[in-house]
């Protein structure tokens, strides 16, 4: 077998590392991911289960926050009905996950939607900035009202970079806990962006979802994808939801995405990943491409 074959076949079986070969650069990987189809066949809309969570939604999240601070993304830009319309465009292609957040300022634009549809056939997934405990807990009431939701499904602290962040902000995790038992939210995490954190998400007992940033060239993620992905490893073998993020590279990939898909389908760590689409069109397309990855 071609060494090139090799790579590419090896990806396909849970815990295979696509960078066995470190000599492998980023545009000889592209290539190879070009040069031959995955051995299984994937859909946007395949129903999978969040690691021991239990929750189960659609393969592919609908992001809403490209570019996203300040209450702003490259979504919000199109309006709460415009933003909704997209939502609901997803849905009717079998998509049930919103992935929303405080700082995308994204929950008005997901309520609109949310009214159109049934609340047991969706996902809702949102983050909190907040590093203290009274903060946390006025953060899962507002967040209720703007989304027009009794409970959420799932609650992460958002782009966490410290080493000891779960020490450091244990009273936010508390509180984070607490919504659990009382049925506010039905699971808990993080969203990593440092690889201190997201080793230290990786051994916490806490984290039961992460949104982790991989992609194949390393574009805007916490380390080197080799490196990532062998943390990754650990949480999945510890029954830890990973939902992917960053997975066209924050535009990196932009024209190589059909290999930045294939490479997230083929590494047998992600339960999900999030892509945010900017129009119906863009929409329709990423769905058709991971079809036919």
């Amino acid at each position: 077998m071609h060494r090139r074959d090799f790579l590419i076949r090896s990806t396909t079986t849970l815990g295979a590392t696509w960078f066995a070969a470190k000599k492998l650069t980023s545009r000889n990987l592209l290539a190879a991911l070009a040069a031959q189809p995955l051995l299984s066949k994937f859909t946007a809309s395949d129903t999978v289960t969040l690691g021991g969570t239990g929750i189960q939604t659609s393969r592919l999240a609908m992001g809403t926050g490209t570019v996203g601070s300040g209450h702003h993304s490259n979504q919000t830009a199109l309006g709460v009905k415009g933003l909704s319309d997209l939502l609901l465009n997803g849905y009717d292609q079998g998509l049930r996950f919103f992935d929303a957040a405080d700082s995308y300022g994204s929950h008005p634009h997901v309520s609109e939607a949310l009214k159109h549809v049934s609340r047991d056939k969706v996902t809702v997934l949102t983050k909190t900035w907040a590093r203290d405990p009274a903060t946390a807990r006025a953060d899962l009431d507002r967040f209720r009202r703007e989304l027009g939701i009794d409970h959420i499904d799932i609650c992460l602290m958002h782009c966490v970079t410290e080493a000891d962040w779960t020490d450091r902000f244990k009273g936010v995790m508390d509180i984070l806990s607490e919504a659990k038992q009382k049925g506010i939210i039905r699971a808990h995490g993080c969203s990593c962006h440092s690889i201190e954190a997201l080793r230290a998400a990786a051994t916490s007992p806490w984290v039961e979802v992460d949104l982790a940033r991989i992609n194949p060239i390393g574009s805007h993620m916490d380390a080197d994808p080799q490196t990532v992905v062998s943390v990754l490893r650990e949480m999945k073998a510890a029954g830890k939801a990973v939902i992917g993020m960053k997975v066209l590279g924050q535009g990196d990939l932009r024209n190589r995405q059909d290999e930045a898909i294939k490479y997230a389908l083929s590494l047998g760590v992600l339960d999900a990943f999030t892509i945010g689409a900017e129009s119906k069109s863009e929409q329709v397309d990423l769905i058709r491409r991971i079809a036919s990855a």
